[in-house]
């Protein structure tokens, strides 16, 4: 696309200001002429993006709509008071055109005061804008997917039981600073048991400065699912000495919101791109990833292992990722859900690697009631688990240092014995809490 556009035109009487009141460029106007620079900046923010995105943008609003009226059902449904998002897509579903115009504030001031040319302006702005509004979007789809699958299971007699203060939680920032990973969602499903919902969670947990785990870490960050799904409540997936080094899922739901997306090519790096130690090639844990390398890219192991020492990074389309996540995680049921058709020959392709696929979902939540007929059955299999004790004194504690930043509680044993002399000494409301709890499950 060429240089042209009303855009440039904004940027001309946006430069021609600033060179009238402002050669220096310190951007510090008062009164009017500080309004007057908020509106020539912001119709050139709005013209560029505009540009960058074209109608991409109209359909953006239109999705943001979508999810916000599956909040209120799920809300209601469960009960809940709220659902919060990851910071940068609640940004995002407050105004999309405002977030993609954050996107590039630094970048236009770079290019008023002279430190990028415009050819590079366009290039990185552009790109900015494109990226975080196809990651938006994903985010968008994968969380009307998961709301919309709650709504099912509520109508199936689900109710939220964590957390247990009335939020829906889709976010994991700050979750696993302790060294776990807990679960967005537990629910309990009346008369077939209980279910967790874990939304992307594999990625570094607070004890990554380890040499060893941190190696694992950096290659599993690269290999992460939209949802892992568990029967019984499971507080805490991490186990450091598997292969891989979690607990393995009884369900695993993909989500695919573009038209086009198994045509779509996905870079693995980190460790992959990496030549590996001698002791990161006795583990287990690698040689199981090649072996699913090998699998999905149709070759033999030997092949995969030395594609990935001659490269520096290995390119696999869409679909065959998505295999790797089967191949590697190895859960009981694996579900592709794809808001577009897919082609006969990419579902028999996904169908042959043990994945059922549901697709031409759109935004039609009925679509969707054959995944909660999936999860009801995946949890209906599995024995009842209970609580790890010590995985909610974790909980417990990551939830005491966010309220009390200066408090100098750390250590877990400590957690436990405070609570339970607080239990003791506050005895007559535990008994009542504890009658209340029997009651609700």
């Amino acid at each position: 696309m060429g240089l042209t556009g009303e855009w440039t035109e904004a940027l001309e009487a946006l430069v021609r200001f600033l060179d009238k009141y402002d050669k220096e460029r310190r951007f510090s106007f008062k009164g009017g002429l500080a309004l007057e620079f908020e509106r020539l900046r912001e119709e050139f923010r709005d013209s560029f993006v505009e540009w960058v995105v074209g109608n991409e943008i109209g359909e953006a609003y239109s999705w943001v709509k979508v999810l916000t009226g599956q909040v209120k059902r799920v809300k209601q449904a469960l009960m809940v008071e709220g659902v919060t998002f990851p910071k940068e897509l609640s940004s995002f579903l407050k105004d999309p055109r405002e977030h993609l115009k954050k996107k590039i504030f630094l970048y236009t001031l770079d290019l008023l005061r002279g430190r990028i040319k415009l050819a590079e302006f366009v290039r990185t702005s552009s790109a900015a804008i494109k990226t975080s509004l196809r990651t938006n979007m994903r985010s968008v789809y994968q969380s009307w997917v998961f709301l919309s699958l709650l709504e099912h299971l509520a109508k199936n007699g689900a109710r939220l039981i964590y957390p247990e203060y009335g939020y829906l939680s889709l976010e994991r920032t700050g979750k696993q600073k302790l060294g776990a990973i807990p679960p967005n969602s537990v629910l309990s499903i009346e008369g077939v048991g209980y279910v967790s919902f874990f939304i992307e969670a594999p990625r570094p947990v607070g004890w990554e400065d380890s040499k060893d785990l941190k190696r694992v870490w950096k290659l599993y960050v690269a290999l992460r699912p939209d949802m892992l799904v568990y029967a019984g409540k499971v507080l805490d997936i991490v186990r450091p000495f598997r292969d891989p080094p979690i607990e393995r899922p009884n369900l695993i739901i993909e989500c695919k919101e573009l038209v086009d997306w198994y045509q779509r090519v996905r870079d693995l790096k980190g460790t992959l791109a990496k030549p590996l130690s001698a002791e990161e090639w006795r583990s287990r844990w690698i040689q199981g990833l090649y072996d699913g390398l090998a699998d999905v890219l149709g070759v033999k192991r030997q092949e995969a292992i030395n594609l990935v020492k001659e490269r520096k990074t290995v390119r696999v389309k869409e679909d065959r990722l998505v295999a790797l996540y089967r191949s590697l995680y190895k859960p009981d049921v694996m579900v592709l859900v794809s808001r577009a058709k897919v082609p006969c020959d990419v579902r028999r392709n996904l169908e042959e690697h043990g994945i059922e696929v549901l697709d031409d979902v759109g935004f039609n939540k009925d679509s969707l009631k054959p995944l909660a007929d999936v999860v009801i059955d995946v949890v209906s299999k599995q024995p009842r688990k209970e609580l790890d004790v010590y995985v909610e004194a974790k909980l417990l504690l990551e939830e005491v240092l966010k309220r009390g930043e200066s408090l100098e509680v750390e250590d877990l044993d400590r957690v436990l014995a405070l609570a339970v002399r607080f239990a003791r000494a506050k005895l007559d409301d535990f008994v009542g809490f504890l009658a209340r709890r029997d009651g609700r499950e």
